[in-house]
């Protein structure tokens, strides 16, 4: 079994915040009659039966947050489906990242390396992904924005060296007008700097903390890195807001497994 890693103080105070003047009983069971019949469902996840709080992270590596967000799945996730494969999801969580860094020890340990390789191919090849009904990759979406010779992390580069106060360096991977047969989870990244530190936020549609999800961390922060680079500033932190993360019934095992496991190893 693998082990989990040392947690700071900051990190134990995982906080989850109702929104104010929000009715926490509903009349919905999450799936009606008809939609059990179509999705299966996580046997033992508990039922949508009421308004799922927003979580929120506060950490200072990647891996922290990816053992903070998949410990909140699996204590308070709800059971959902993904294109008809069960999942255990919770709603608008957000991960704030101080310390990003690609060389995280916790996922070098407890990651997947050919997910790793994946995602990062995903970042980096401009070839279209076979997984994802070739699908155009990350690449393509950021550096040749639909195939139209339109590199955007460049013009993200050129917009804060022209104006560092700028607050609209921002860009999608939605290519609506070539590519609508796969809409990305991450869709938009949104950088500006504060105190010569390059700060990066992130939407995305819904992230596997299972499988994938650390994998995208981990390459936005490269992405996050290359810009501050370019732009010779300090790195800051990373936000990544998900409305659905999440953790597929296959999964559930393993992640169980990993945040059981012994603090000390």
């Amino acid at each position: 079994m693998k082990g989990q890693p040392n947690r700071s103080a900051r990190m134990r105070a995982t906080v989850v915040f109702p929104l104010p003047d929000t009715p926490m009983k509903t009349s919905t069971t999450g799936f009606s009659s008809s939609d059990n019949a179509r999705y299966a469902v996580p046997r033992n996840a508990k039922r949508m039966t009421h308004v799922v709080a927003p979580v929120r992270i506060e950490v200072m590596t990647l891996g922290e947050a990816w053992m903070a967000i998949a410990a909140a799945i699996l204590a308070d996730g709800v059971a959902g489906s993904w294109e008809g494969l069960p999942i255990v999801e919770v709603f608008r969580a957000t991960l704030d990242v101080s310390s990003p860094r690609v060389d995280d020890p916790i996922i070098a340990r407890d990651g997947d390396p050919e997910r790793l390789a994946w995602m990062h191919a995903n970042f980096t090849d401009h070839s279209r992904v076979a997984d994802l009904g070739d699908a155009d990759s990350y690449a393509t979406r950021l550096y040749d924005y639909a195939h139209a010779g339109h590199d955007q992390i460049r013009w993200v580069i050129k917009r804060l060296t022209a104006n560092p106060w700028a607050r609209d360096a921002t860009v999608t991977t939605l290519q609506p007008l070539t590519d609508a047969t796969y809409i990305p989870c991450v869709s938009l990244l949104d950088f500006w700097l504060v105190e010569e530190k390059l700060q990066l936020a992130v939407y995305a549609n819904a992230i596997d903390f299972g499988t994938k999800g650390y994998a995208n961390l981990v390459e936005l922060v490269a992405l996050q890195a290359r810009v501050a680079g370019d732009l010779g500033v300090g790195m800051g932190t990373l936000t990544m807001t998900v409305k659905s993360a999440h953790i597929y019934q296959t999964e559930l095992g393993l992640m169980r497994g990993i945040i059981a496991a012994p603090e000390s190893r």
